[in-house]
């Protein structure tokens, strides 16, 4: 089965910088109707949204200022009452920080699940809804194991968990909502600048610069054809700017 971005309602966290503001380049150039991006930095947001509005016109990207872990409420329903419909909520929003556990969990744990159910229940076509697609940004340590960020693969093995779980084929059946992950391995964005690390932090480092790097562009190359061609409950691997692969 093939999808479609022509005409679709975009909702991305952490959509003002990185992954999240190339997946919404990426989007608009498959004609999506608007991307809504979210995030907690004004400027940056506002910068997004111009450059957005200077290359595919001023109606077709916004940007609310919003914090996941305790602003769903009020962004669901401003977006709901300007918009009615959406069809696609992107889970990027993110943070790389084992000092901060509670943080880690509550941004890349909770706030995603609760997100998603917020828009699963909007989407679910038992419920009047239309149908539609969750896409969340988990990463290559949300199945592979080494010993130098315990805390953060922890956040996204969880994320793969509630992926596979939410999407499975029979309740994509049963609801229509299609739910699937994204696992970008090393990309350059502001996580990685420094990361904050227990564990051997010096090794981490040197580690990280034997790693196969790749863009952010990469990454909103490799939404948008997860977008069009990917099952509920899978999960896609892209490194290195090679063609994204199935891991699960």
């Amino acid at each position: 089965m093939a999808w479609d971005l022509r005409d679709k309602t975009v909702v991305i966290t952490g959509g003002n910088v990185g992954i999240g503001y190339e997946i919404a380049d990426k989007y608009l150039e498959k004609c999506a109707k608007v991307v809504i991006l979210l995030g907690r930095n004004e400027d940056n947001g506002n910068k997004a949204f111009e450059s957005l509005k200077e290359r595919y016109g001023k109606d077709k990207a916004v940007f609310f200022k919003c914090d996941v872990t305790s602003d769903l409420e009020e962004i669901y329903r401003k977006i709901i009452d300007t918009y009615k419909n959406v069809d696609v909520l992107i889970n990027n929003a993110g943070v790389l920080n084992e000092t901060e556990i509670r943080n880690t969990i509550n941004v890349n744990v909770t706030a995603l699940i609760e997100w998603s159910f917020k828009f699963w229940e909007h989407m679910r076509k038992d419920k009047s809804g239309k149908g539609g697609t969750i896409i969340n940004i988990a990463s290559i340590y949300g199945y592979r194991v080494d010993q130098y960020v315990p805390v953060y693969q922890a956040s996204k093995f969880a994320v793969m968990g509630f992926t596979k779980s939410l999407g499975n084929i029979e309740n994509f059946k049963e609801f229509g909502v299609r739910v699937v992950a994204i696992c970008p391995g090393f990309t350059e964005t502001r996580l990685v600048v420094d990361p904050k690390t227990v564990i051997k932090d010096t090794k981490f480092k040197e580690f990280t610069k034997k790693q196969a790097w790749q863009t952010v562009e990469a990454v909103g190359i490799a939404a948008v054809e997860v977008f069009e061609t990917a099952g509920s409950g899978t999960a896609w691997l892209i490194e290195g700017a090679k063609q994204i692969e199935q891991i699960l």
